[in-house]
């Protein structure tokens, strides 16, 4: 290699860095109420969801786990997936400038945005575990390194369906309206804000084709030592989807390049 000239991969690193910090300072400044709803959000989810509980006489306790905790983790680990495939949709869009120059192509801007929405959901978890302690509420994991494999995995499940999503809203832009009102029968049937242990096998058998459910309830079971999944959850069904979609999505991306490239 001559003398000047830099590595691809040292190229790659350096168009990445640069990507993520636009997209970190877009997400975090660009809204002067940005950072507010990233912990409002789930905030507000938890108040609903105790004042229900505690208005129906619950305990706060359920299947050997913190409901309050519980639910900081559905919702964490739910939002990242649905932010991932959202800001997923209009990444190429907003990057398209960008494109002119060589070595930046439309996954760089993919892959980038999803880092960005895994970084900062890493940080609000932490945060809210942070004041759940302050609150004297256990919310130290049992399994770190299990939670941590299951957060990445879930990350990684929403990196494969952001990039499948995003070359389809591309390709048919009014899809995008319908991408978004799934995502809230998606939170329903996914285990995030009540348990699904208690339904009917009939019912349940068909939620489990949902990968997110298994990527939640196995992150619940390796942080909650004694929490009790729902029956029939595998990591290897999870892999598969995760497998998958970033397979599809990488072959859409080649297959279509040019396509998204072009304005």
């Amino acid at each position: 290699m001559s003398a000047g000239v830099r590595p691809p991969w040292k190229v790659t690193w350096s168009v990445w860095h640069a990507l993520f910090m636009r997209e970190v300072l877009a997400r975090t400044t660009g809204d002067r109420m940005g950072w507010f709803w990233m912990l409002g959000e789930p905030i507000a989810f938890i108040v609903i969801m105790v004042s229900i509980r505690s208005f129906l006489g619950r305990s706060r306790d359920i299947a050997g786990a913190d409901f309050i905790v519980w639910l900081m983790i559905g919702l964490s680990g739910f939002f990242m997936v649905r932010d991932a495939i959202q800001r997923g949709m209009t990444a190429i869009a907003s990057n398209q400038a960008l494109f002119a120059y060589r070595q930046i192509k439309p996954v760089d801007a993919l892959f980038v945005r999803s880092a960005t929405e895994l970084a900062l959901q890493t940080v609000v978890l932490l945060i809210l575990l942070g004041l759940a302690l302050l609150t004297d509420i256990n919310a130290l994991p049992d399994d770190p390194l299990g939670v941590f494999s299951l957060w990445c995995s879930l990350w990684l499940l929403g990196l494969g369906c952001a990039l499948i999503v995003s070359v389809v809203v591309r390709l048919v832009p009014d899809i995008q309206h319908l991408v978004k009102m799934m995502m809230l029968p998606l939170l329903l049937i996914s285990g995030v804000i009540f348990p699904l242990h208690n339904l009917p096998h009939s019912i349940l058998e068909y939620l489990l084709y949902n990968p997110i459910l298994h990527g939640l309830e196995l992150l619940r079971l390796h942080f909650f030592d004694g929490y009790q999944a729902v029956q029939g959850v595998s990591l290897e069904y999870l892999w598969r989807w995760i497998l998958i979609t970033l397979a599809l999505g990488l072959a859409l991306h080649a297959r279509f390049e040019l396509r998204l490239k072009a304005k």
